[in-house]
């Protein structure tokens, strides 16, 4: 199982950031390299995010535990 984690900064504090693991339908079967790839699915799922922009993202095999931006 590949999960995307994402890095996402509030717009008004850009130094405030946390990770959020991208949980949508389009992700439940993402392959290593879409992922790599940066998901195009990703523009979508930020639309749920309208006050923070996308600063990393990446790909985590498993059931990795999260850790801090």
């Amino acid at each position: 199982m590949i999960r995307i984690v994402a890095v996402l900064c509030s717009l008004v504090s850009p130094t405030s950031c946390r990770e959020q693991t991208v949980t949508t339908s389009e992700f439940a079967d993402v392959s290593l390299q879409s992922c790599l790839m940066g998901a195009p699915e990703l523009a979508d799922w930020m639309k749920q995010y309208p006050a923070e922009r996308l600063a990393a993202w990446r790909c985590v095999i498993g059931n990795q535990v999260s850790r801090g931006a």
